[in-house]
């Protein structure tokens, strides 16, 4: 009896585990991506607003970069910078970024005109 009770233990926190792994772990919606190698991208993926690319890539070739920078998209929009960059270029690039191209607002009127 207590076995059969401590099996129904160990399953239902096996479980509890596997739905954390699976379905914890989500971030948000990646919107975009950027790889940097001393000052240079190597690697892109989404879509990145053209200024701000540029603006990026004009900075990481300055300051000889070597970093990731991502937006993700859960209930707001975040800019993620790799560790390894300084405070003052973290914000030099959020500066860059363009928070309000994103605005819940302006994403709703473009659903709705469209």
């Amino acid at each position: 009896m207590t076995a059969t009770v401590f099996k129904l233990i160990f399953i239902a926190i096996g479980l509890f585990l596997v739905y954390k792994l699976i379905f914890g772990g989500k971030k948000g919606f990646t919107i975009f991506e950027m790889h940097f190698k001393d000052g240079r991208m190597t690697h892109h993926k989404g879509k990145i607003p053209e200024r701000f690319e540029k603006e990026c890539r004009h900075l990481a070739k300055a300051e000889k970069l070597t970093c990731t920078i991502r937006a993700e998209k859960n209930t707001d929009v975040r800019l993620h910078i790799s560790a390894n960059v300084n405070d003052n270029l973290q914000q030099r690039i959020r500066n860059l970024f363009p928070f309000e191209y994103y605005d819940k607002k302006t994403i709703g009127n473009s659903r709705q005109a469209g």
